[in-house]
């Protein structure tokens, strides 16, 4: 008697991809939601709580975002040696040791210690997470949309989450606690992901990946042009408060910017139009649109302040959907931590430098605050007119 070989599931049907895509989703909400909690109040913590001036908190902030994408310039190579899976652990619980840290610490050189692990931990886990999506097969690019509307869905929670936290004893205390516990369940999380089987990459050390990109020079060169992003993303949770704006009237700005992102996300993946030049260059004129109405603010105009936190949605919406699916395209897979570890260096050193500079141009008054608003926005249309794409 004959026996029928088992029938193959279609190319299109891979559990193990599909598990991949939602256990790493779930990762990022509840990682995104420690987050943003925690980072739309803490210039706020740093300014009022703790009496720091603007200079010393930009460069606290800027330590955090410097150092961490700086790390990743190694840390996107390592995670293509030692697996994502296993980076993705680490990740999550030094960088819920980050939050526990910052939580307590009163002095700069404390706060400066806690904004390392933190960043250290942010390191770890933007190339881990990126590169398991990488490896869905054909669930890739609807699984990062997934996750890119799983960090908007958490940026809309995340700061009136805090908002309450911060409310009940012991205030900030409280809410870096709350944080540091989502990235530990999130640590647990990545221990569930199936193992894939496939070997780590065969290099033989961490150089050889990075050596590989440098040496990719229209990719080289799509990093270097795209190196504001970064700083464009994040930098309105940081002027906002600067401006002087109500814990409340900033908390509504960052959920109207994260609906809206959330909301544009969908367009851009949809038939991986991210691979589109129009696309990352609309996104950055939006964003260069959003600095230009925030630079004459004086912390009272409400409407103004939702106007630029909707074009700075809709700038986010475009910008990292269109970043991931270029480098994708371009890098190959057992090479795209190396390749997103260049590419998130580059953004991140622009971003320490720019945010110790607005910093000090914040503490000279309203003239220094527009003036580094404006400059912002003109690192976006430089971006905008450079870029063209690997």
């Amino acid at each position: 008697m004959t026996v029928a070989a088992p029938v193959s599931p279609p190319p299109s049907v891979d559990p193990a991809g599909r598990r991949v895509v939602v256990t790493v989703v779930a990762i990022q909400l509840a990682c995104c939601l420690g987050f943003f909690s925690v980072m739309a109040h803490l210039v706020a913590h740093l300014r009022h709580d703790l009496g720091l001036m603007a200079g010393t908190a930009g460069l606290i902030l800027g330590a955090r975002t410097g150092l961490q994408f700086a790390l990743l310039l190694p840390v996107g190579a390592l995670t293509d040696l030692i697996g994502a899976r296993r980076t993705g652990v680490i990740a999550c619980f030094v960088r819920a040791a980050g939050f526990a840290l910052l939580g307590t610490a009163e002095s700069v050189g404390a706060l400066l210690c806690a904004a390392v692990v933190v960043a250290v931990g942010g390191a770890l886990y933007n190339p881990a997470a990126q590169s398991l999506l990488a490896g869905a097969g054909p669930h890739q690019a609807g699984g990062f949309a997934a996750y890119v509307t799983a960090q908007h869905v958490a940026t809309v929670a995340g700061p009136p989450v805090g908002l309450a936290l911060i409310s009940l004893e012991p205030g900030f205390a409280l809410l870096t606690g709350a944080a540091a516990a989502t990235w530990a369940v999130s640590g647990v999380l990545f221990l569930l992901l199936p193992r894939t089987g496939r070997r780590p990459a065969a290099f033989r050390g961490v150089l050889p990946g990075v050596r590989a990109v440098l040496g990719d020079r229209s990719f080289l060169l799509f990093a270097l042009m795209t190196a504001p992003t970064t700083l464009l993303a994040g930098h309105i949770m940081t002027a906002v408060p600067l401006l002087g704006f109500a814990p409340g009237a900033a908390t509504l700005s960052f959920c109207a910017l994260a609906a809206v992102a959330a909301a544009a996300q969908p367009f851009v993946a949809a038939g991986r139009r991210g691979e589109r030049p129009w696309v990352l260059r609309a996104g950055l004129l939006c964003a260069a649109a959003a600095f230009l109405v925030l630079a004459p603010l004086d912390g009272t105009e409400l409407g103004p302040l939702m106007v630029a936190a909707v074009l700075n949605g809709v700038a986010n919406g475009l910008i990292q959907p269109s970043i991931f699916q270029r480098v994708t395209r371009h890098a190959p897979p057992e090479r795209f931590g190396s390749y997103y570890g260049v590419l998130a260096c580059c953004a991140g050193l622009f971003s320490f430098v720019c945010e110790v500079v607005v910093g000090q141009l914040f503490d000279l008054g309203p003239a220094g605050a527009t003036a580094a608003l404006v400059g912002v926005a003109s690192f976006a249309l430089l971006a905008a007119f450079g870029t063209r794409g690997p």
